[in-house]
């Protein structure tokens, strides 16, 4: 499976999540008893990783979307931005620009519009801060 189409999949199993709060395990377990999917490890990795880290991606999200908290946020809006920090802080092999890309890409396709600018901005600016705490002075 493309990259690209895992990280559909690890979307659209976090988005799933998002309904009921279970157990990753459990909903990728359901998904393929539901719709008959295999996902890859790539995606089912992405998956299990941002849900194992939802409370600081979470905190990082509110801390960021300063006028989008609760839920003002949509659940697309949340689970694309989870998963794009994610990547971005613990996927080595994916570039920080690959990341934001991939979540503005399905922001488009999964979200209402102005959602993909939004999640942009929200990940551009985690980008500068991330940037910022790896320089040494």
């Amino acid at each position: 499976m493309a990259r690209r189409k895992s990280r559909e999949l690890a979307f659209i199993l976090l988005f799933e999540q998002s309904f009921d709060g279970g157990v990753m395990e459990d909903v990728i377990e359901r998904a393929q008893e539901a719709r008959e999917i295999d996902p890859d490890p790539f995606a089912c990795s992405l998956a299990k990783g941002t849900a194992a880290h939802i409370t600081e991606l979470d905190e990082q999200i509110d801390r960021l979307a300063t006028n989008w908290r609760g839920n003002r946020l949509s659940k697309v809006s949340r689970a694309l931005l989870r998963l794009a920090l994610y990547e971005m802080q613990y996927v080595d092999e994916t570039p920080v620009s690959v990341a934001i890309n991939e979540a503005v890409e399905l922001a488009k396709k999964y979200g209402d519009d102005g959602e993909s600018g939004f999640i942009n901005g929200i990940l551009g600016t985690a980008s500068r801060e991330q940037g910022s705490a790896g320089e040494t002075t």
